[in-house]
């Protein structure tokens, strides 16, 4: 399967007419898009909620814009050169689809606008200076509320698994050290008023994922949440298949992790976020400037529960918890 998936055009308006003036005139030009993801065929309906969003907003990819996809495959080191190569396809806008992808083409250019969906936190992470004016040719939309996003994770657990003191926070240290720290605290303080406990256990590759599970089992964690990134996303199956073996309840950031068959997960609905990104390119492309651009937060949340991991896991989950979910698995 190739690594990378490419979405080409074709010009459209056709040729002008003939010389003017003893000049040719100038062929019209559809906008191109560079898109870099860290995993295109792992989440694909990703990339295609952004490609819904231009076609909400009245484009035809292949005829009024063309779309060049880049995949890093899981390799965050293959950012910079992917966005290299859509700087060198000369793209109008670059959409990045995390953190690591729009750090890459921020050091890259001064002067392509970039759009990011997804960053946790973009003002700590140096991305831009702050959400109501982003200044430089940077802005977005962010997928975090921060303390409150894992607050609410925490306090949805300890409604699923009443009695529990001991959680379990997996993590993994792909962002930037000031982003990571401010993760991490905001994590253990939301915590805190729940009377839980964290337990924080690093993943440094996927090699380690059964090395963690084995520390959450020394330190007798009695349940699981988990901090996105993206080695974590990219993952899921697994970690999921490992929080089962080790019967951990878990809650999950994202609802991928409960279509592979995790307990529970609250969080923003990406594919939301995703199409919104289109707006922005839309009105970059009709003018306006990517620093005047207000950062956008997340507008819309769902909490899905899997009632066949409960039961696996012998959980009677409340009803009045199921009742508050926007989808129940059966």
């Amino acid at each position: 399967m190739t690594t990378r998936r490419a979405f080409v055009g074709m010009l459209t308006g056709g040729l002008l007419a003939g010389p003017l003036g003893g000049e040719a005139q100038q062929v019209a030009k559809v906008p191109r898009i560079g898109y870099v993801s860290t995993n295109l065929a792992a989440s694909p309906q990703l990339p295609e909620a952004f490609r819904q969003g231009l076609r909400d907003l009245g484009y035809v990819e292949g005829k009024t814009i063309e779309v060049e996809f880049r995949s890093a495959d899981g390799k965050l080191e293959r950012f910079p050169a992917l966005v290299s190569e859509l700087i060198g396809l000369k793209v109008n806008i670059i959409v990045a689809a995390n953190t690591q992808a729009a750090l890459a083409a921020k050091q890259a250019t001064k002067t392509i606008p970039i759009v990011f969906a997804g960053p946790f936190d973009p003002v700590t992470s140096g991305l831009v200076t702050n959400l109501a004016q982003p200044g430089g040719n940077v802005t977005g939309l962010s997928a975090s509320v921060g303390a409150e996003l894992i607050g609410k994770n925490l306090e949805l657990l300890k409604q699923a698994v009443p009695g529990v003191a001991r959680v379990a926070a997996l993590w993994h240290r792909d962002y930037p050290a000031r982003t990571q720290n401010a993760i991490l605290g905001e994590a253990d303080a939301a915590a805190r008023p729940l009377g839980l406990r964290l337990q924080f256990v690093e993943a440094g590759d996927p090699e380690s994922f059964d090395r963690a599970f084995l520390d959450m089992a020394r330190k007798r964690a009695e349940a699981l949440t988990v901090l996105t990134s993206v080695l974590i996303v990219s993952s899921r199956r697994r970690l999921v298949d490992l929080a089962a073996r080790h019967r951990l309840p878990a809650v999950y950031p994202m609802r991928l992790f409960v279509d592979e068959g995790g307990l529970m997960s609250y969080g923003p609905l990406w594919a939301d976020i995703y199409r919104r990104a289109a707006t922005h390119v839309d009105k970059i492309l009709k003018g306006a400037k990517p620093g005047d651009l207000p950062v956008e937060q997340p507008t819309k949340f769902e909490l899905i529960i899997n009632l066949k991991t409960a039961k696996a896991l012998g959980l009677s989950i409340p009803q009045s918890l199921l009742l508050r979910a926007d989808e129940v698995i059966e």
